[in-house]
């Protein structure tokens, strides 16, 4: 190894066996591969959603006349 190169992993104490050094490599190697997640887009407010403006159907049959002036 040459002077400008460091190691990954440097084992400062204790003396771990075979199985859990490859363990402890395995689990470093998994984080150091894994994709950073893409942020979630912004959720518009309801105030900005435009499917507010379209015109909704309205209810029919008795009591029809009362439930059209809820907001839906």
């Amino acid at each position: 190894m040459s002077g400008s190169e460091r190691p990954l992993l440097r084992l400062v104490r204790g003396t771990p066996d075979d199985y859990e050094l490859a363990a402890l490599t395995a689990v470093v190697a998994g984080l150091a591969s894994a994709s950073v997640p893409e942020p979630e887009p912004e959720r518009r407010s309801a105030w900005a959603d435009r499917s507010r403006s379209m015109r909704r159907t309205l209810p029919h049959g008795p009591g029809a006349w009362r439930a059209s002036g809820f907001p839906g």
